[in-house]
């Protein structure tokens, strides 16, 4: 039996104050960025799976990634 993901609905994208992004056209790039990476991570999991390593090692491997990203400063006007 196949497993069907059923796709979660996008994040409502805020802004450093907690407002939400009300601009459709950034929301619509990150959306399509969050599809990217989601993309991208689940072929790293296939592929990593199908070679034989541990699916949690690669999990934690993704998530330390991410943890790790440096967040860039900016200067909002």
């Amino acid at each position: 039996m196949m497993n069907a993901r059923i796709p979660k609905p996008p994040p409502v994208w805020r802004q450093s104050d907690g407002k939400p992004v009300s601009c459709l056209e950034k929301i619509k790039v990150l959306n399509q960025n969050i599809r990217e990476i989601e993309g991208l991570c689940a072929d790293a999991l296939e592929d990593g799976v199908l070679m034989g390593c541990d699916a949690q090692q690669i999990k934690a491997a993704l998530h330390e990634l991410i943890d790790a990203l440096a967040v860039p400063h900016t200067t909002e006007k």
